[in-house]
Formats: structure tokens, C-alpha cells, sequence
């Protein structure tokens, strides 16, 4: 009788933790839900077309736009130093929650640019604090995907951040919509005066819900801050060849993507409304696409998937090529949907890659790695596309509107059809064999 009370006791308590940590569990995937939301309105009205409207407003030319677009992809650079960090500062809900803030605090701070500096200093100030907004937003992404590797359980993982990803992309899609018409009704300097103040309502909004995130314990191979564990990604073949295909195509990529605002604005000469609202296309689209690559990647590996992505996204871009026959806005509707599809499919796959995908004790060092890669290729594309778009000034009509992009997404389907199959296929026979061999 004792012993059946004793195994009763156990299973009584082994039940209540169960619901505990059940409880945990969802109250961190409600935080991580809700946390978005306003990061997502934040990114909407501060970045994308109204960034880029609001750096045309503020006289910037074309090489300096690229270059503003290519700061996130630099700054990703610190995700190196952060994961070194994440080895002595353990609370990462902490940690998160004051570079985010910091992050979107820094953001909304450029928008005081022009009332606090003299006109000439507008385009340094801006990319100064800009660098500094984003150094911390690519530090704090390091320790967030850590963090949600080890609060979304593994088995809904792709249902998850499907769903999630289609919330936060309806919330953009709207503050798209929303903003673009606002800045046909109240165009300038009033317009953008009013964006900023929203941002700053939703930076506490943000914070108060990053503090609510669930803060599981740090587990660490307690490799400590060493080369070794700088190089451990490095002897990783799959993870390698993954990560070098991946960044060379970002580069490329980049070269046009990153400016297709700037491009629709000042070349195509399209309205607010009219860029924001094709803009809002292509998140739906996204949105729609994240359920159905999340159903897809509970059926197959996400290094399969993204196969499947490349093509797409070059495919956007070539189309571009149309507008020499067709009407402008068809074909920047054919785009941006294409583009919806693909780099929602890339978004999430590259993510469930990096966290599905990687050793959990290394996780950080992974991510940071594979960031500092694509942030590299990142950064110069787009320079490269700015400088671009300046030197084509005096070329042909056409190639300034169209021709640059279609032939850049000439250049990416490619490497897309003939080498991203064989490189994954590849890598996932070699991941299989190394599992096997550890098993």
C-alpha cells in the first residue's frame, strides 16, 4: 500500500510539473505573439517604402539609400561578439528585452534628425544613429532565436511560426495600408511627424511584452570564450555548404531587392499609396505563404524547402523585364507576389534551419556565424545596387527601370536551379550520415 501511494505521489507531481511547465510553455508562445505586434507596426512605418519616402524627403540620393539598406545586414556582425557574451550573461529575457528597447528607442530617434541638426549633417547623423539602432536590434536576434529554439516545442515548431508569422504579417500588411494613406493625406513633414509618434507609443507596448517572455535556463556546451568555439560551425560540412550557397545568393539578391522602393518612387514615379499599397501585397501573400510552408515543413526538411524558395525570389525579379510590354503596376503586382512567396518560404525555413538544425549547446555560435556570413553578403549588395542605380543615370530609359532588376534575377536563377539542389541534397546526405554514426 505505501509502495502505491508513493508511485501515486509521483505521478501526482509528475502531472502538476507537467502542467506547470505546460503553463509556461504557452505563456511564453502568447509573449513571443503579442511582443510582435507592435515591433511589426514599428518596422512597417519606420523601414521598407516609408523609410525609403522618408529619405528621398530628406534629400537622400541613391548610394546613400543603399547604403542605409545594407546597415542591418552589416550589423549582424555583432551577433558574433553577443554569442561569446551569452556564455557569462545567462538571462536572456533580460538581455532581450534592453537591447530591444534600445534597438526601436534609437530607431524613433531618427526621426528628430532634421529639427535637431543643420541639413548637411542630415545623412551622416542619420546613418550613425541608424548603425547604433541596428547594432542592437542584430545583437538582441541572437539571443531571441536562442531563446525561442527552447520555448516553441520542437514538434509544433513549423505550425508555430506559421501562424505567428501570418499574424505579425496581417499587422504589417495594415500598417502599410494605413500609413501610405496617411501620407497621401497629410504629405511631409506632418505626415512623418505623426509616424514617429506612434513608434514611440509602441516601443513601450513592446517592451512591456518582451518582459513577459518565458526565461528557460541557458544550457551551454561550457566551451567558454574560446577560438574553438568560434570555429566549431566552421568543421560542420552541411551547416558550411548551406551557409556559403545561402550568402552568396543574399549577395546577389541584394543588389535590387533592398532598393525596390527607391526604384518605384524615384524612377517608376508611383505615389505613396500606390507603393505601399503593392507593398501590402506582397505581406499578405507572405502571410498566406507562411501556413503553407509551415504545413509543408511538418512533412519535409527545411534544407529541402529552401530549395524550393530560390527560384522564386529570382523569378521576381526577372519579371521585371515585363514592363517593357506590359503595364507597370501588373507587373509590380507579379513581383511582389512572387517575392511574398519566396521570401516568406526563405524567412521561415532559414529559421527552423538555424534552430532545428544546429547542435543546442552551440546553437548561439551557429546563428551567429551564419549571421556575420549573410550579413557580410548582405551589406555589399546593396551598396552595389545603389552605386548601380546612380552610374546607369545617363544609360537608357529602360535599363534604369527595369533592366537592372531583371537581369540581376537573371543572375539568381541560376545558381537557384543548377547548384542550390545539388548543395542541399548534398548536405542533408552528409547530416544524415554524421547522425547515424553519433547514434
Amino acid at each position: 500500500m505505501a509502495k502505491r501511494t508513493r508511485i501515486a505521489g509521483l505521478d501526482v507531481q509528475r502531472m502538476l510539473r507537467s502542467r506547470i511547465n505546460d503553463s509556461e510553455t504557452r505563456r511564453g508562445l502568447r509573449a513571443s505573439l503579442m511582443e510582435g505586434i507592435p515591433a511589426m507596426i514599428i518596422a512597417n512605418l519606420l523601414g521598407g517604402p516609408l523609410q525609403t519616402a522618408y529619405l528621398l524627403y530628406l534629400g537622400f540620393q541613391s548610394e546613400q539609400i543603399g547604403l542605409i539598406a545594407a546597415i542591418p545586414s552589416l550589423t549582424l556582425l555583432a551577433q558574433i561578439f553577443m554569442a561569446f557574451a551569452m556564455e557569462r550573461w545567462r538571462d536572456r529575457r533580460k538581455v532581450t528585452t534592453i537591447l530591444g528597447v534600445g534597438h526601436r528607442t534609437l530607431w524613433v530617434g531618427t526621426g528628430l534628425v532634421p529639427l535637431l541638426s543643420p541639413e548637411a549633417a542630415w545623412a551622416p547623423l542619420y546613418i550613425l544613429v541608424f548603425l547604433f539602432s541596428f547594432t542592437l536590434a542584430q545583437a538582441s536576434g541572437v539571443i531571441w532565436t536562442s531563446l525561442m529554439a527552447d520555448i516553441v516545442p520542437p514538434a509544433v515548431r513549423g505550425r508555430y511560426f506559421g501562424i505567428r508569422n501570418t499574424i505579425h504579417w496581417a499587422v504589417a500588411s495594415l500598417t502599410l495600408l494605413l500609413g501610405g494613406q496617411l501620407m497621401e493625406w497629410l504629405p511631409g513633414g506632418r505626415g512623418f511627424t505623426v509616424l514617429f509618434a506612434v513608434c514611440a507609443l509602441c516601443i513601450v507596448w513592446n517592451g512591456i511584452e518582451l518582459s513577459r517572455y518565458a526565461n528557460p535556463p541557458f544550457e551551454s556546451e561550457g566551451g567558454g570564450l574560446s577560438a574553438k568555439l568560434m570555429l566549431k560551425p566552421f568543421r560542420d560540412r552541411p551547416f558550411v555548404s548551406a551557409a556559403v550557397f545561402i550568402t552568396l545568393f543574399i549577395l546577389i539578391q541584394n543588389i535590387v531587392v533592398p532598393l525596390f522602393a527607391y526604384a518605384m518612387l524615384n524612377l517608376l514615379n508611383l505615389s505613396y499609396s500606390s507603393v505601399t499599397l503593392i507593398t501590402m501585397v506582397q505581406n499578405i501573400v507572405m502571410m498566406i505563404s507562411y501556413i503553407f510552408w509551415g504545413n509543408l515543413n511538418a512533412r519535409y526538411a527545411a534544407r529541402k524547402l529552401l530549395t524550393w524558395t530560390f527560384p522564386v525570389i529570382a523569378l521576381a525579379c526577372i519579371v521585371w523585364l515585363g514592363m517593357s510590354a506590359l503595364p507597370i503596376l501588373l507587373v509590380l503586382g507579379l513581383s511582389h507576389v512572387l517575392l511574398g512567396i519566396g521570401l516568406g518560404g526563405y524567412n521561415l525555413l532559414v529559421f527552423n534551419f538555424l534552430i532545428g538544425d544546429t547542435p543546442k549547446g552551440d546553437r548561439p555560435i551557429y546563428i551567429a556565424v551564419f549571421s556575420a556570413l549573410t550579413g557580410i553578403a548582405g551589406f555589399i549588395g546593396p551598396n552595389i545596387g545603389g552605386w548601380l542605380f546612380k552610374a546607369a543615370g545617363d544609360a537608357p530609359k529602360w535599363l534604369q527601370d527595369y533592366g537592372i532588376v531583371g537581369f540581376t534575377g537573371v543572375a539568381l536563377l541560376v545558381p537557384a536551379v543548377a547548384v542550390a539542389p545539388f548543395v542541399f541534397k548534398s548536405a542533408s546526405r552528409a547530416r544524415t550520415k554524421t547522425r547515424s554514426i553519433a547514434g
